[in-house]
């Protein structure tokens, strides 16, 4: 399961940096259930923020889990072209094969621990589904898509795509060696991982092997989410249980709390949870579709622009 980049030994790589005596544990201020439902032409998603204040999200927008799915022969699903304004998305593979394709020239094949970044800026279009050969096979998918929000300031910058090689993470662990830290965008401390980000974040995917305590340093201003990815475990000092699907809200203080329960399921080898926060823009946030601004009538334009094709052509070599 999961064959995020990884390694043998755990204890070979950087510890993460214990917290002061003085510092503080935050606490869990709810924990949610993400609805299940369909996306593109039809693939699962978990949606991971439903029921969370967007206060609390600040500066997020929007989560699907992608599967975890086993497709049959014919089966995987992607997504048509489709327009974005005044965003960042951020896919991370970690099983499975996308393809992704924009009207800026980015692209490329993610899979496997792998990442793309892309800024839709002042617009952009893109397109991102399974290639030929795994959707004649069929095979495990898995995934996750975030959507960052862009401050006011920087709705309109310039497009990018960044592609983030598995390989390109950077791995920490805990003293006793039974934690994977996957630093994928931000930093945590002084170790910085490759994405580089408009609005300041921390991304990370932990593998806690069972029975496995972390106690992981947290930038102090920035907000702290956690959601499971598979096992079950809890979070907080008073270990507050959360599993498969799940997500906490961590509030106040500089270091977040997990443990992994001793025994998890036959298919889970540990538990694996995304940690994310960032600096909170504190900005009126405007959504529809594809687009997220700060107003209605930035909406409408938005959408207008697109309609008149000010968002980016399809290639003529596309997918």
């Amino acid at each position: 399961m999961m064959p995020a980049v990884t390694v043998e030994n755990p204890l070979e790589l950087p510890k993460v940096v214990a917290p002061l005596a003085s510092e503080r544990a935050r606490s869990v201020k709810v924990i949610t259930t993400a609805p299940q439902g369909l996306e593109g032409e039809g693939f699962p998603v978990r949606r991971a923020f439903a029921g969370i204040a967007q206060s609390d999200l600040d500066p997020f927008v929007h989560m699907d889990q992608m599967g975890e799915v086993d497709y049959g022969p014919g089966e995987p699903k992607g997504t048509p072209w489709h327009p974005h304004r005044g965003f960042e998305t951020v896919t991370y593979m970690m099983e499975g094969t996308f393809l992704h394709q924009d009207s800026i020239g980015g692209g490329g094949v993610i899979e496997n621990g792998a990442t793309q970044w892309m800024t839709a800026g002042a617009g952009i279009l893109h397109i991102e589904r399974p290639p030929d050969a795994l959707i004649d096979s069929g095979g495990l998918f898995h995934g996750v898509q975030l959507w960052v929000n862009l401050p006011a300031k920087l709705k309109m910058t310039t497009p990018r795509y960044q592609d983030i090689g598995a390989q390109a993470v950077t791995l920490l662990t805990n003293e006793n060696g039974d934690a994977i830290i996957r630093v994928i965008a931000g930093s945590l401390g002084e170790i910085n991982g490759p994405g580089s980000t408009h609005t300041p974040i921390t991304l990370l995917h932990v593998s806690l092997l069972p029975g496995g305590h972390l106690i992981l340093p947290w930038n102090a201003s920035y907000n702290a989410l956690t959601y499971v990815l598979a096992g079950q475990g809890t979070v907080g000092l008073d270990e507050r249980p959360i599993g498969e699907g799940q997500m906490a809200v961590h509030v106040d203080g500089d270091f977040l709390v997990l443990s992994a329960n001793a025994t998890q399921d036959s298919r889970t080898r540990a538990f694996e949870v995304l940690i994310l926060g960032g600096e909170p823009i504190r900005e009126p946030v405007a959504t529809y579709g594809p687009f997220v601004m700060n107003t209605r009538a930035e909406l409408q334009q938005a959408f207008d622009d697109y309609q008149a094709g000010r968002l980016g052509q399809i290639p003529a070599d596309h997918i």
